[in-house]
C-alpha cells in the first residue's frame, strides 16, 4: 500500500513538472522577439556608459541657458541632435581616446562612381575621426583602380570585390545585405563603430566622436525644412518600406548612417530582408534602401540624430543655421555615371 501511493507521488510530481516546462516553453515562446510579425520592429538592448573625464581637464564651462537657440538640439524621444555648438571636442577627444575606440567605415566604389574614391579618401584623412583607430571598407568592382592614400598610424583600408550591376537600384539594393556580411564576418569584436557612406561625397570639416551613439541617423538635408507631407518615403502600401501618410518623424539619409556595430548588423539584416519580401511581391521601394532606412528608423528610433552638417550637398547654398559643413555631396551628372539613365 505504501509502495503504491509513493508511486501516485512520483506520478503527479512528474506531471507537474512537465506542465511547468510546457507552460514555461510557452511563454518564452509568445515572447520571443525573433517571432513578431513586424519585421522592422526590433528589440536591441544596449547598456550605455556613462562618459568619464580624466582628472583636472581644462574645458569651457557648459551652459544650459546659453546656446543654440535658432535649431532644435533634442528629439520628443530624447535622442540628441548634433549640430555646431552643442558639444566641445576638447572634453569629449579625451572621453573616447580613453576608450580605445575602433570605428569602421563602409563605401561602396561600383561602376563609375570609382572616380569619386580618391577626394573621399583623401578628406576623410584630414576630417573623419582623425587621431582615432579607423578601418575604412571599400566595395567595388574594380579592385585594381583602388587609389593608393597614405594613411595615418592607427588606420587602415581594405578592399571587396563586389559584381557589377547593369542597374544602380542593383548596386543599392545589395549594400544592406555586404553591410551584414561584413559586420557579422570581420567588425563584431574588432570594431565598435561603423559608418556608411556614400563614396560621391567629401569631407570638409570634423566629424568625430561627438557622432557615435547606438543607432545614428543623418537629416537629409533637402527636407529638413519641409513638412512631413512631401517627404519622398514609399508610400504604396505593398512595400514593407510603406509609411502611411501622417506617420514618419524626419527623412533620413541613405548616404550616412552608423552606429554600434550590433545595431546596424540589425539595421542591415532587416532592411535586406524586406528587400527579398518586396522583390517576390514585384515590387521595388521607391528610393531603394533609403525608403527601407526611413522605415526601419521610425518605428526603431535613432539614439542620436546628426543634423545637415553631416551630409550637405554642394549644389545647395549654405542655409543660415548651417554653421560648418562637414561632409557634403558633390555635384555630379546622373546620366555619366549611373548605368541604367
Amino acid at each position: 500500500m505504501n509502495s503504491l501511493n509513493f508511486k501516485s507521488v512520483t506520478v503527479i510530481v512528474l506531471l507537474g513538472l512537465l506542465l511547468g516546462v510546457m507552460y514555461t516553453y510557452k511563454t518564452y515562446r509568445v515572447c520571443d522577439p525573433c517571432e513578431l510579425t513586424v519585421r522592422s520592429a526590433v528589440t536591441i538592448i544596449t547598456h550605455e556608459v556613462h562618459p568619464v573625464s580624466p582628472d583636472h581637464l581644462k574645458y569651457k564651462q557648459p551652459s544650459i541657458i546659453n546656446g543654440r537657440k535658432d535649431v532644435v538640439t533634442v528629439t520628443p524621444w530624447l535622442a540628441p541632435v548634433v549640430w555646431e555648438g552643442t558639444f566641445d571636442p576638447d572634453l569629449l577627444n579625451p572621453i573616447y581616446k580613453a576608450q580605445n575606440l575602433s570605428i569602421a567605415a563602409s563605401v561602396f566604389a561600383v561602376g563609375k562612381y570609382i572616380k569619386f574614391l580618391r577626394d573621399f579618401l583623401e578628406t576623410a584623412e584630414l576630417h573623419f575621426f582623425v587621431g582615432f583607430n579607423v578601418h575604412i571598407y571599400v566595395f567595388t568592382d574594380q579592385p585594381k583602380a583602388v587609389p593608393q592614400v597614405k594613411m595615418a598610424a592607427g588606420r587602415q583600408l581594405s578592399v571587396r570585390s563586389v559584381p557589377s550591376a547593369k542597374r544602380w537600384q542593383e548596386i543599392s539594393a545589395r549594400r544592406m545585405e555586404l553591410i551584414q556580411e561584413l559586420i557579422e564576418a570581420e567588425l563584431h569584436g574588432n570594431n565598435d563603430y561603423i559608418f556608411c557612406l556614400d563614396v560621391d561625397s567629401k569631407f570638409h570639416g570634423h566629424w568625430g566622436v561627438e557622432s557615435l551613439g547606438g543607432l545614428v541617423a543623418v537629416i537629409h538635408p533637402g527636407y529638413y525644412k519641409d513638412d512631413r507631407s512631401v517627404f519622398p518615403y514609399e508610400r504604396r502600401p505593398l512595400s514593407t518600406a510603406y509609411i502611411a501618410p501622417g506617420e514618419g518623424d524626419f527623412y533620413y539619409c541613405g548616404g550616412a548612417f552608423g552606429g554600434h556595430v550590433g545595431e546596424v548588423q540589425q539595421l542591415a539584416k532587416t532592411c535586406r530582408q524586406n528587400f527579398r519580401d518586396d522583390a517576390e511581391r514585384e515590387i521595388e521601394a521607391a528610393w531603394q534602401e533609403e525608403s527601407h532606412l526611413n522605415r526601419y528608423m521610425w518605428i526603431n528610433k535613432p539614439s542620436k540624430i546628426l543634423s545637415p552638417e553631416y551630409l550637405w550637398q554642394d549644389f545647395k547654398s549654405r542655409e543660415p543655421e548651417i554653421h560648418i559643413i562637414r561632409f557634403s555631396g558633390v555635384v555630379k551628372n546622373y546620366a555619366e555615371i549611373r548605368p541604367n539613365i
